[in-house]
């Protein structure tokens, strides 16, 4: 950990430093940047190391089921994915989807639901999933058609979700689903579908720059128990929302630990390239590209560390969530792409590590929210606290 001095912030507690550094060290030893080509075999590996290094009980909440505490630590969160993210962006995945994938029930579940799959999640031996994105329905989510028509007691899931991490290689997954209890989001419920659950199949995968497992689910049919829904009849979406609202945060940390990275190898770049009998370094050009990177990584992590103690702390953090997200993720793709222009034509050599950086950032501008759905966020919530009547919806 090259620069570890951010952890004596007045957000963080002792453990915090503690948990980071002895991460850092674990990470070195047993996370890799690069991949090799069978990326969901390496997702399970990784899911299974992480279990067992004891990392993945802080991404479910519950002492009594696995959990590293009574509730998820959002700082905690942060600092594993920034530390995690940068080591290997892989690593940061699969860390991150046990999370999301298991925060419903995490939030929401039963007692019952909570024995049977947060252990699990835990300790590294199920995969879990979140499954709302739709063909038609990304960040609309209102306008969702996977429907699950309740018969008995049952629920019949038909339709199909897209966009979906983890999927092919998730032992379940948290589906959402239409139930008409009313209109747009309120008429959602939130159902736990095992993958071995007949009528459930996985019927594309997707390949993306930056691989890892992804892909498209279809439910025909598919008959789950009402036992396994998670939350309340018509639920659904405020199921999603307060999941999201644990994980978005920490999309912004991940991005943070990708600058970091990028910032690392432009500095051993600079001060080691020969050019014009000087260092790359000893121009003023790149000292000011230093410059602009460093400062555009304390800014977004004093969002992002500030957004994760006012949540910690019981505080709402829609507004300061979103700010977040969007200044370190468009700050980290700004970071990583001068590094990449540091580094010259190696910049663009596969698997060096910049770029890898360069299409792993990618994504994280657009998923769990793109950076344009995170300014309508923060502009509804402005116009909300001046009493503004037509706040954007």
């Amino acid at each position: 950990m090259s620069d570890s001095t951010y952890l004596q912030w007045p957000f963080f507690e002792a453990h915090h430093a503690e948990l980071a550094h002895t991460l850092d060290a674990w990470a070195a030893a047993h996370v890799a940047h690069s991949h090799g080509p069978d990326v969901d075999a390496e997702c399970r590996t990784l899911v299974r190391q992480l279990g067992q290094g004891g990392w993945l009980r802080h991404a479910v909440g519950g002492k009594a089921y696995g959990g590293a505490g009574d509730a998820i630590d959002t700082r905690s969160i942060c600092l594993i994915r920034e530390t995690l993210g940068r080591h290997s962006g892989l690593a940061d995945f699969a860390f991150a989807m046990q999370g999301l994938g298991s925060g419903a029930i995490s939030l929401a579940g039963t007692d019952a639901q909570k024995k049977a799959y947060l252990p699990r999640v835990a300790a590294g031996e199920a995969i879990a999933a979140f499954a709302l994105s739709e063909p038609e329905a990304g960040s609309d989510v209102a306008a969702m058609q996977c429907s699950a028509r309740i018969d008995g007691d049952y629920a019949v899931l038909q339709g199909s979700k897209t966009w979906i991490s983890n999927g092919g290689i998730a032992d379940f997954y948290v589906v959402f689903a239409r139930t008409g209890e009313a209109e747009g989001a309120r008429g959602i419920s939130a159902f736990i579908v095992d993958a071995d659950t007949p009528g459930f199949s996985v019927s594309e995968r997707i390949h993306v720059m930056a691989p890892h497992p992804l892909g498209t689910l279809q439910f025909d049919n598919c008959r789950i128990p009402l036992t396994q829904r998670v939350g309340g009849a018509g639920e659904g979406f405020k199921v999603a929302m307060r999941t999201l609202d644990v994980f978005r945060t920490s999309v912004a940390a991940a991005a943070l630990g990708f600058a970091r990275r990028a910032l690392e190898e432009a500095l051993q770049r600079a001060t080691t390239r020969k050019m014009f009998k000087q260092t790359l370094a000893d121009f003023q050009l790149t000292q000011a590209k230093l410059a602009q990177m460093a400062t555009t990584i304390e800014s977004s992590a004093l969002l992002v560390y500030r957004a994760a103690w006012q949540r910690d702390q019981g505080r709402t953090v829609t507004k300061e969530a979103a700010m977040a997200k969007m200044v370190s993720t468009e700050g980290a793709q700004q970071v990583i792409d001068a590094a990449v222009q540091l580094w010259g034509g190696m910049g663009v050599v596969s698997e060096v590590p910049v770029e890898r950086l360069y299409r792993e950032i990618r994504a994280l501008r657009i998923y769990e929210g793109a950076t344009e759905v995170q300014q309508l966020i923060i502009a509804r919530e402005l116009l909300k606290e001046v009493g503004h009547p037509a706040s954007p919806k």
